[in-house]
């Protein structure tokens, strides 16, 4: 019988790490994927240290057009199938776009829509094959407009609309596909966004290892989405409640005080 394992990018730092954390605890074996790969190494040592089995670690760049290609080679090389997908990869970048690199905001496509779609799309045989679950880390982004990191605000649209498709399409070969929207996380996402934490981080953040339970959780008995905290799961209720256009000009007005 082909051995089974759990895949997830952005496995170097943040709730990508505590995802791998936690699935391994629960006995998964995780293939780990990330573009740092000494990362990656000491958490798979921190993982078969604490008992777990040792995970495959796949050092990748999934802005690369042929990242799908290395990482199928790899597993295949380890000859193991895929049972859960965990795409957690993804960054933002905070400023006005038309100021923005136009290359940066196309690779944060690429890692953030074009790989996510890739590996959920090219692993979805193994999922129904195997009965297992696709965990995708959207944003309460993804549920507005976004001017000051208008890129990444779209791109966590996609994953949710995505998401709850391909939940919709998997569901009757019992497949379990969940969407996790966290708000603001302490760690190096905002750093790499340019983004210096504001009201929004105090009242909203959840810490990384809170959001890993709260999805492993919300995957495992196959909810549609999580919104890992009190303050998060309100937003899309409050959001119900004002025109479009209010909440485009309150989350620009918001975005560009971090300035």
């Amino acid at each position: 019988m082909t051995e089974r394992v759990t895949l997830i990018t952005g496995a170097s730092a943040g709730i990508g790490s505590e995802l791998a954390r936690v699935f391994a605890s629960e006995g998964h074996r995780v293939a780990l994927v990330a573009r740092r790969g000494d990362r990656l190494t000491a958490l798979a040592e921190e993982i078969t240290a604490a008992g777990g089995m040792a995970p495959i670690v796949i050092p990748c760049d999934l802005m690369q057009p042929d990242s799908g290609d290395r990482i199928a080679e790899a597993l295949a090389a380890a000859g193991v199938e895929i049972e859960y997908v965990v795409n957690n990869a993804g960054y933002g970048l905070f400023g006005r776009a038309n100021q923005q690199d136009l290359g940066d905001q196309l690779d944060m496509i690429a890692v953030n829509i074009r790989a996510l779609t890739e590996l959920s799309l090219r692993f979805s045989d193994h999922l129904i094959r195997h009965r297992g679950g696709l965990l995708n880390i959207g944003s309460i982004a993804g549920f507005m407009p976004g001017p000051g990191m208008a890129v990444y605000y779209a791109s966590k649209a996609y994953v949710l609309s995505f998401t709850e498709a391909m939940r919709a399409e998997l569901a009757p070969h019992g497949v379990r596909v969940t969407v996790v929207c966290p708000g603001p996380v302490p760690s190096e996402f905002q750093a790499r966004a340019g983004l210096k934490p504001g009201f929004d981080s105090v009242v909203l953040n959840v810490l990384p290892a809170a959001v890993a339970r709260q999805a492993y959780r919300g995957l495992m008995s196959n909810k549609r989405a999580v919104l890992p905290g009190f303050g998060i799961k309100i937003v899309p209720i409050l959001l119900r409640f004002f025109p479009r256009s209010f909440v485009l000009g309150a989350v620009g007005r918001f975005q560009l005080r971090k300035r």
